[in-house]
């Protein structure tokens, strides 16, 4: 597991991405993705709710490939609640397996439940390093100076 700064959207073209998810479907039958890398995700591809809600109906809340070279990575039950460190191991696991099984050659993912999440990154990298190689990148997002790279607005 390599650990990299960056937007991950500039890698879909290169890397399977992997967004952060939860196992809620809506009445409408449309997975919920209200927040972080899942609400980039509805937003750059409207079908995706959609999608999710199906694979989520029919398979539970499991690592699914969206498509696009998309896949979920589960680590909630609901947005109601808080990252389940259970969940985010059994989807590392299932991640690897499925990386095994497309042969898939690079992945990234984001730092699975510490963003609105608010788990510590100190607490999650050890449940993903028994499953991810050196195939899979977690990567943080980058920070952008107030005011531009100079951080004075070019005063």
């Amino acid at each position: 597991m390599r650990e990299i700064t960056g937007n991950i959207w500039d890698y879909r073209e290169t890397a399977v991405i992997a967004i952060t998810t939860n196992g809620q479907v809506a009445k409408n039958g449309r997975g919920v993705m209200g927040r972080g890398v899942a609400a980039q995700a509805a937003r750059l591809f409207p079908e995706l709710p959609t999608t999710l809600g199906a694979l989520l109906a029919q398979g539970g809340n499991h690592v699914h490939y969206l498509g696009d070279n998309i896949v979920s990575f589960p680590v909630e039950h609901s947005p109601y609640e808080n990252p389940d460190p259970r969940l985010i191991e059994q989807s590392a696991r299932e991640l690897a397996l499925m990386a095994d099984a497309k042969g898939w050659t690079a992945v990234v993912v984001p730092r699975p439940g510490c963003g609105g999440g608010g788990l510590a990154w100190k607490d999650v990298r050890p449940l993903l390093e028994p499953y991810f190689d050196d195939r899979f990148q977690v990567i943080t997002a980058e920070q952008i100076p107030p005011f531009g790279k100079g951080g004075r607005g070019g005063i």
